[in-house]
């Protein structure tokens, strides 16, 4: 890759919409060797107590558009190992789900990641390489760039791709919170949630929409509509992953 770092961002930065970026990121991936493309980013990992955190963006390209569904909602995520090893990495990785293959997630492949393994192979997805994004506020990110079909040099291919996708992943994932506004909150306001407001905002964080939080809370859907709309106001959000941001980041859920 022979392009300026400015010309690079300047390319990650187009467009007004999350997956405009994406798509643009995913360009410049596919310009050093990937065939597809996984972006997550979690606000504030370390207040959320769970080892593996579910995101609150989630993009893929070239994956499978039920990739989305089982990662975030079915928690497939929590399975992957090669998030577990993101989690307590600074350095980017090479990895493998082919077991011949001595990838640093081999000791992992156990039968308990089945759905995940399944899913992967069923799309052919066998290696690539993640840059972990832990960043000042304990924010969390990954840039995966991923590799389909079995390859015969596996190790030399993919970590003559690590630089390239290293650069990329930060660039990118500064483009993308920068649009997203997950680093604009100062939290000097003070803002007094009622413990409904509380308590509907908190089940939306663990991904359950208004419908699924009703029936959780014994509440009717407009109920729940209204108490997070009324979080939103408070909290100055633009949407309801926003409010989850501001919130737990200022320690209200």
């Amino acid at each position: 890759m022979h392009d300026t770092i400015e010309s690079i961002r300047n390319r990650l930065s187009e467009g007004s919409h999350l997956g405009q970026r994406v798509d643009a990121a995913f360009r410049q991936m596919q310009g050093v060797g990937f065939d597809g493309m996984i972006y997550d980013y979690t606000p504030m990992v370390s207040g959320l107590g769970a080892d593996v955190p579910i995101p609150s963006v989630f993009e893929q390209r070239n994956l499978g558009d039920e990739m989305r569904q089982h990662w975030s909602e079915d928690e497939y995520i929590r399975l992957d190992p090669v998030q577990r090893v993101a989690m307590r990495s600074a350095a980017p990785f090479c990895w493998s789900y082919d077991s011949d293959i001595d990838s640093i997630i081999r000791p992992m492949l156990t039968p308990d990641i089945e759905p995940v393994m399944s899913y992967l192979r069923e799309r052919e997805v066998f290696s690539g390489v993640t840059v972990p994004i832990h960043l000042p506020n304990g924010d969390f990110a990954t840039v995966t760039g991923v590799s389909l079909g079995r390859r015969q040099n596996w190790s030399g291919s993919t970590s003559r791709a690590i630089a390239d996708l290293s650069l990329i992943a930060h660039l990118f994932n500064q483009s993308a919170v920068e649009l997203l506004g997950f680093d604009h909150e100062d939290g000097t306001q003070e803002v007094r949630l009622t413990p409904r407001e509380r308590e509907c905002l908190t089940y939306a964080s663990l991904g359950n929409s208004a419908k699924e939080t009703a029936r959780i809370i014994d509440r009717s859907v407009p109920t729940v509509v209204m108490h997070l709309n009324a979080a939103m106001r408070k909290l100055g959000a633009r949407n309801r992953t926003h409010a989850v941001t501001i919130a737990t980041r200022r320690r209200l859920i």
